[in-house]
Parts: structure tokens; sequence; C-alpha cells
């Protein structure tokens, strides 16, 4: 994430193992990466937790990247988040990921819920998550991204198989 943070998509490709986009230098990204390295130094057993890059297949595609917002919270909540690049959108990437991240949520035993807040304006996100289970339970305003819907699933609810 610091070689992401600095622009060197070289270096972090290097470091992850896989090439990476554009996409993961963008100043959306780099917020990001910014936002989990400061939490990761406040706490670095929040390091398991964080951003990943999502890959598919043999080549080692990267196509966006997904993860926890941290360790599951005092009642066993996690929210999850994925961003998948605009140049592999509507490939059904969002979902394959959103499947891995619900399995890893379940099989983590502190996890009891799912959480995903999203825009109302984020209709691709909404899609993503229905069929899941997912149940709104409020909104919330979100200094970065403005108003969201707060889904919430159990962590035990298997995903469907088919994709």
């Amino acid at each position: 994430m610091s070689a992401l943070l600095d622009g060197d998509l070289s270096a972090a490709g290097r470091v992850a193992g896989v090439a990476l986009t554009e996409y993961f230098v963008t100043d959306r990204a780099r917020w990001l990466w910014r936002f989990r390295l400061d939490q990761m130094a406040a706490d670095p057993g929040r390091a398991r937790w964080m951003v990943r890059q999502a890959v598919v297949g043999d080549q080692g595609l990267v196509v966006g990247h997904t993860g926890f917002h941290g360790p599951p919270d005092e009642v066993g909540m996690v929210e999850i988040g994925y961003s998948v690049d605009p140049d592999f959108r509507r490939q059904g990437y969002a979902r394959s990921t959103l499947i891995e991240l619900l399995r890893r949520a379940a099989t983590e035993p502190a996890v009891t819920t799912v959480r995903a807040t999203i825009s109302p304006d984020n209709v691709a996100s909404l899609a993503t998550i229905s069929g899941f289970g997912f149940v709104e339970v409020g909104e919330q305003w979100d200094e970065e991204d403005g108003r969201e819907v707060v889904f919430e699933v159990p962590a035990r609810r298997v995903p469907p198989a088919e994709l």
C-alpha cells in the first residue's frame, strides 16, 4: 500500500506478486491506501482484515480490490468493501468478490453479522448484494461517500453456489 500511495505501480506489483492496473493509483484509491495504512499503524492486528487485490484466474488478472473495513466489532459485525476496476465491470467480478467475502466471514468464529453500506444511487452495488439475504437496517452519513443505506446479513448464511 505504501508503494501504491507513492504511485509506484511497479514496486507495488512486485510486492503483491501480480501486475496492478492504474486503477490502484487513482486519487480515490490513494485515499483508501492512506486511510488503511493509518488504521494498521494504529493497530497492526487489523492488517489481516484489510484490503486485498481481487485476483481472477490462473494468470493472476487483478480486477479490483476487496476486504473488510476492519476486524469484527464488539458484537461481531464486519463491514465489507469491494471495488472493481472500470475496465472489468459488468462481468460478474463484484458478485464473485462478494461471495468470497461472505465465505471468509462465515469461517471466522468471531463474526456474526456482515454489513454493506451503499449509496442509494449505486444501482450496480445494490444489484450485486441482492439475492444474498441482506436486509436494509437503516441509513448513515459517510463523510467521504455521503448518504448510505445500511444492509446486514447473518455471517453464517451460505452464499449461493451458482454464479
